[in-house]
């Protein structure tokens, strides 16, 4: 059973302790990142594993290794050698292992481990990408039996984290730890079981006062209650995100959190990804039961699906993803995760004699357009893109026209009700506004689907007008309400909604 790893990276001791501390029931052992500390500190590290009850690994990580030590190699083999070499003949006051790099040859060092009850975990780190030969990498890295190989990576790319799950199952006897860093390599945090990986690290977040122990690193309470890291099994069934760039998303804390209430074996991981064939791959060779797929390949992915639902037919997007025993099933969910919402928050059944600006033509600008033309709405299409406002407006006879000055003065026609499903005014780009040409009057009801911000530069500007206005978040509710009935066969559990808090 793999185990959580929190990484220590505090400039004290006793910093470090405290850190543990408030963390201590997520995590099973603790990496001492002796590199982090300071110089005076650096001297008192034996002292360490009493004060903690916990397995202890020992590191000190090079600069060009991912770590923060700059002195030379006499000095970190000098510190490695005095946190060994005065070890207690009661192993449980000394570290549990010791990490060593694979370039690190230093037999006294290493004898100094193994005589004190030391197990050595002999790694590999390669910070600019993902070796072409890990397999053979983590059976050279072995050199002697009783050692602990590992191999940390950067992909960057989904493809790369489809080789590291590869290299995990042609490995799964070996004792190892095997992880990919950085955003792509999330789910080789979550899935460790599913690669024989034997520990998962972790890093306190949102403290700007602490290194970075490594880019990628989730936090330990996430990993341990939100994920169900320790649950996790090879029954455990798989269900995930996949988008890009995927660096906020709702989705895993609402699955995640459900299955838990419902005592569900199942996790639902983020799968980020610029290229949708390797999610397929990843997918597939995971045996991942459903999906949710988001910008930008909701259109991108209907080459890889079996069968399509109507809906998706209908709009040429796809938001859910079910595994089959003839391939993938595509839904959309978006389209009544919309109509749903507005209706009830304009308080009617149909949208007959409303006119409806939509800004954007993505996929959820197709869903949205296809639930207007179904409820006997008129509407009007704008993007920056004109022909692919076009194209998106032309199967519902609707208006469409460029997003500026000549295509804002169609919307004094189509200003009953506007939706704004473009990405622009997500955290990172708070102060896009897609609609800045545009002066509202007031009376409109202006819907966003963004969630994050609570409120977009559009949708301040329209509240500050008086107008009505509604953010995704409802609608993100809705829809995934209703992938879970894809997803699991069966009718959304309602009364666990009020236990819900993420």
């Amino acid at each position: 059973m793999a185990k959580i790893c929190l990484c220590l990276t505090g400039k004290t001791l006793s910093q470090d302790v405290a850190l543990l501390e408030t963390y201590r029931k997520y995590v099973d052992l603790v990496e001492l990142r002796v590199d982090c500390l300071e110089a005076d500190e650096r001297l008192l590290i034996r002292r360490f594993p009493p004060m903690v009850d916990l397995p202890v690994i020992l590191t000190i990580r090079r600069e060009q290794d991912g770590g923060q030590f700059i002195g030379g190699e006499g000095s970190r083999i000098s510190l490695l050698s005095k946190a060994l070499a005065f070890a207690d003949a009661d192993r449980r006051h000394n570290f549990a292992y010791v990490d060593i790099e694979e370039y690190l040859n230093v037999p006294g060092l290493e004898e100094a481990a193994r005589t004190f009850g030391t197990r050595i975990i002999r790694s590999y780190h390669n910070i600019e990408g993902v070796d072409d030969n890990l397999v053979e990498r983590l059976q050279s890295l072995r050199h002697i039996g009783d050692e602990l190989v590992k191999v940390a990576v950067m992909p960057h790319s989904l493809e790369d984290v489809v080789r590291l799950f590869n290299v995990g199952r042609e490995t799964m006897d070996m004792d190892k730890i095997l992880l990919g860093m950085g955003n792509f390599g999330i789910p080789t945090r979550i899935l460790a079981e599913h690669l024989g990986s034997q520990i998962s690290y972790t890093t306190v977040q949102g403290d700007p006062d602490l290194p970075a122990a490594a880019p990628g690193q989730l936090d330990p309470k996430v990993l341990a209650e939100l994920y169900r890291f320790r649950d996790i099994t090879h029954k455990t069934r798989i269900f995930g995100i996949t988008g890009f760039p995927l660096i906020a998303t709702f989705s895993p804390p609402f699955f995640n959190t459900l299955f838990n209430l419902e005592h569900t074996d199942a996790v639902y991981v983020p799968f980020p990804t610029d290229d949708i064939r390797s999610f397929i791959a990843l997918a597939n060779a995971l045996g991942m039961i459903g999906a949710s797929v988001t910008v930008p390949h909701k259109e991108s992915i209907l080459p890889y699906l079996t069968q399509t639902s109507p809906e998706v037919r209908s709009i040429g997007a796809c938001n859910t993803l079910v595994s089959s025993a003839e391939g993938w099933l595509g839904f959309n969910t978006d389209a009544p995760g919309f109509s749903d919402t507005l209706l009830s928050f304009i308080g009617k059944k149909t949208l007959k004699g409303t006119r409806l600006t939509i800004i954007g033509a993505g996929g959820a600008a197709r869903a949205v357009l296809a639930e207007v033309h179904r409820l006997h709405g008129k509407a009007l299409v704008l993007n920056r893109n004109v022909l692919r406002a076009r194209d998106v407006a032309a199967p519902y006879r609707a208006a469409w026209g460029p997003l500026d000055n000549q295509g804002i003065g169609l919307m004094d026609k189509y200003g009953d009700i506007i939706i704004q499903t473009t990405s622009a005014g997500m955290e990172g780009h708070a102060a896009a506004d897609p609609l800045a040409l545009y002066t509202f009057s007031g009376k409109e009801v202006v819907m966003d689907l963004i969630y994050k911000p609570e409120r977009t530069a559009c949708l301040q500007r329209a509240e500050a007008a008086g107008c009505r206005v509604l953010n995704g978040y409802a609608m993100l509710i809705r829809q995934a309400q209703l992938q879970y009935h894809y997803f699991m066969g069966r009718e959304f559990p309602q009364h666990l909604m009020s236990r819900m808090h993420f």
